[in-house]
């Protein structure tokens, strides 16, 4: 009796001995968006030496005295340099962490807490990764940054408990999807400058699982990677801008995940959109209506052995025969057809001084507008380019303010391509996109060798778009989005083009008949649902251990609407049912009589005809064309696949007549026809039977 109780005792000693709390007092400064601040911790005679899942971190603790905590990135890093984020711009504009401790098993993550911080919180990143076999023993660092202005504060302590209840990592082994690592060496990815890093792609190709520990076979080279974004900044996920290198560390164009070779790459983490699907969504339907937008591939993300969730590897907006494809600008380009392009621009926040110029025309709110050069670089491009193009934007805004606006020789169309500028005003007011028109608004124009005119696009930054703002009346199903210089009185303005594109009636002549066409093929109910479901089928895995990761489904995060929905599936259907709301609104209110006969300069929809429709293997195109005009026609199926190109040639003036076939091979269903004009794409629909 006496043996068995003097064993359990010493079983007992073991278990409270295991338990090793280390505590540092030092008081540190946090500067005010300043570098990062380091305190340290010398953890000696730890036992057992060894920190697994058996024994190991159980517990990170800290008194932060801080105003506005959203500013604040707290990170933990071991011996071995490895580095986990406790908490990363949470808490809004709340104040402090006071006596506040971050432990794998509570119940509340500090993600979705509120500022003060205090009790126990679910750490941001899994600190079990920390518990990896390494000695304990050595110096643990807390790392405090004040990434924001304005704020300061102190770290007044802290301390790391190690015990027999040690967080686990997070278990991540396969997916369905693609699966990106990055080696950072132990560097903290910043917003600037760029890191050298190496990264890998597993990529098995269509219905093969990937593996974690796979090899990698899609990509496997240096990369310098850094954070991007602006509001995003501040999302505990971040979204980083990468440059594919090769093992000299030089810039090397690199095909990545099946798209075209090219240099600069986005990993965009949908953070605050909880279906991960709108930028896809978006830049999907701008491919389908016949405009350039960044292609996309879902993966999920490791980034120093940690779990970083679902993110969407992009093509970033650049001059490339692949991307944006208008003509190369050299230094030498100064003079004659090589100046008049190609330009790209944007309407966005300025990048600096001598990055931009304003507008003019000022917004209602006497808010300046800022045309900011994209291609070239604004550091290299010679003065002569920057007035050629800020000269055109400014010749095309007095076109467009003066009395003769709409004459097609004298007013806007002398400048403007209506073809892409109708199409982007489409998806930008179907999405209601609340930074449509006035951030992110890219326009390209090519050399006049090459028509010359400015062209609205590629579409970007739909992350805020289809119901996820609830600000500006954004959330509404109903409304145009364009009229928001009257409804947010402050801040970031749209320029005066859409609304004054309005009041001439050819222009909405051609607005309503896109709109009717469109609604037959890329718009229609049931493509865009089925093409939704198909994406949701696709992450319906992974989005599992992405909000496990970050736990903020049925949450508000900014800028979410109400009512928030609690699971993924509800954030599908809600965002389904808010499309197919705003699109009847627009079927009753887009401006324009497409029945009304108008002269047009290029090819028009109502001057086409398909017979028979539906059709067994062959059927009849009819079009008229008033001017002779380049056209290339193809076909494809419902989810945008190319089945055909029928012809890429110069068409005649007057009306043209092809005969066209879809033999047995092609199955039997609904198909569209997409004719791409200079000044756009029109869409119809075909049918074919058995």
């Amino acid at each position: 009796m006496k043996k068995s109780l003097l064993l359990t005792l010493n079983i007992l000693t073991a278990l409270i001995i295991s338990a090793q709390t280390f505590t540092s007092t030092v008081v540190t400064s946090i500067p005010d968006a300043g570098p990062v601040m380091s305190i340290p911790i010398v953890v000696s005679g730890l036992t057992p030496t060894t920190i697994d899942t058996i024994f190991g971190i159980e517990t990170v603790c800290f008194d932060i005295t801080h105003t506005y905590t959203a500013d604040l990135h707290i990170w933990l890093q071991a011996p071995d340099g490895t580095i986990a984020a406790l908490s990363e711009g949470n808490g809004g504009g709340g104040h402090n962490y006071t006596a506040t401790c971050l432990n794998q098993s509570a119940a509340t993550s500090v993600v979705i807490g509120s500022a003060p911080f205090t009790g126990t919180y679910r750490p941001q990143e899994f600190i079990g990764a920390f518990n990896n076999g390494q000695v304990g023993n050595g110096t643990w660092t807390l790392l405090v940054q004040d990434q924001w202005a304005i704020d300061t504060g102190t770290v007044n302590n802290w301390s790391i408990t190690f015990g027999n209840a040690p967080a686990h990592p997070f278990l991540f082994t396969s997916s369905n999807l693609p699966i990106v690592k990055v080696n950072t060496n132990g560097q903290s990815i910043v917003d600037y400058p760029n890191i050298l890093a190496h990264m890998g792609i597993i990529d098995n190709g269509a219905g093969i699982r990937n593996y974690v520990n796979d090899t990698f076979n899609t990509y496997n080279n240096k990369i310098a990677i850094q954070l991007r974004g602006s509001s995003s900044l501040g999302f505990p996920q971040k979204s980083y801008g990468l440059t594919t290198l090769d093992i000299n560390a030089v810039i090397k164009d690199t095909i990545v995940m099946g798209m075209p070779a090219q240099s600069d790459w986005i990993l965009y983490a949908p953070y605050d959109d909880k279906t991960c699907m709108r930028n896809v969504l978006a830049y999907d339907i701008a491919n389908q209506t016949g405009h350039y937008a960044s292609r996309t591939r879902f993966c999920e993300l490791i980034i120093d052995d940690q779990y970083k969730g679902i993110y969407v590897m992009m093509e970033k907006v650049k001059r490339d025969s692949n991307r944006v494809s208008v003509a190369r600008l050299l230094p030498t380009s100064i003079s004659g057809d090589d100046l008049t392009g190609g330009y790209i621009i944007k309407i966005d926040r300025d990048d600096g001084a001598g990055s931009y110029w304003t507008s003019n025309f000022l917004s209602n709110t006497a808010q300046p507008i800022n045309f900011v050069y994209v291609y070239p670089n604004f550091t290299t491009m010679p003065p002569i380019q920057k007035t050629y193009i800020q000269h055109f934007v400014d010749s095309f805004e007095v076109a467009l303010n003066g009395p003769n606006f709409a004459d097609p020789l004298l007013g806007y169309r002398k400048y403007m391509s209506t073809g892409s500028f109708i199409d982007y005003f489409i998806l930008t007011e179907l999405s209601k996109n609340v930074d449509g028109y006035r951030l992110s608004t890219f326009l390209h124009k090519d050399k006049n060798s090459k028509g010359g005119k400015l062209k609205a696009g590629p579409a970007w930054d739909y992350n805020l778009a289809f119901w996820n703002a609830d600000y500006c009346n954004a959330s509404l199903d109903t409304g145009w989005i364009y009229e928001q210089n009257n409804i947010c009185s402050s801040g970031w303005q749209s320029t005066f083009w859409w609304e004054k594109l309005l009041h001439d009636q050819t222009y909405t002549y051609e607005l309503k008949c896109r709109w009717l066409e469109l609604r037959q093929s890329v718009l229609s109910i049931t493509r865009l649902n089925n093409y939704i479901d198909s994406i949701a089928l696709v992450l319906d895995e992974s989005q599992q251990r992405h909000f496990q990761v970050w736990p903020i489904i049925g949450t508000y995060t900014w800028p979410n609407p109400s009512p928030i929905p609690t699971s993924y599936a509800g954030e599908i259907s809600a965002m389904k049912t808010w499309i197919y709301n705003r699109i009847t609104w627009m079927d009753a209110n887009m401006p324009g009589n497409c029945n009304t006969a108008i002269t047009e300069n290029t090819l028009s929809a109502s001057s086409i005809n398909i017979y028979p429709n539906p059709f067994t293997s062959n059927f009849h195109l009819n079009f008229y064309l008033p001017n002779h005009e380049q056209l290339k026609i193809e076909i494809t199926d419902v989810l945008g696949k190319t089945i055909t190109i029928i012809d890429q040639k110069e068409f005649r003036e007057g009306e043209n007549n092809l005969e066209l076939m879809l033999g047995d091979e092609v199955t039997p269903g609904i198909y569209f026809l997409k004719i791409n004009t200079t000044s756009g794409t029109i869409v119809k629909k075909l049918t074919k039977t058995e």
